[in-house]
């Protein structure tokens, strides 16, 4: 078992707003834009889950991803 962790980070290759579905995407090891389809059906389909606030936290309290 590989004990390095990956950590979530906001991707800045695969983005079309922020990059928050593609980092979240990228970390768990799907593809980003079935994340993105996956949060949109959620938030029109559940009144319960307040798609756009869930997005703007994400945005702000995910850092962006570093390349060298």
């Amino acid at each position: 078992m590989n004990s390095y962790s990956k950590p979530l980070r906001r991707s800045t290759r695969d983005q079309v707003i922020a990059g928050v579905c593609g980092g979240l995407g990228e970390y768990l090891g799907i593809d980003p834009t079935a994340v993105r389809v996956g949060y949109v059906v959620l938030s029109i389909l559940s009144a319960g889950f307040p798609g756009t606030l869930v997005y703007l936290v994400l945005w702000m309290i995910m850092p962006a991803q570093e390349y060298y």
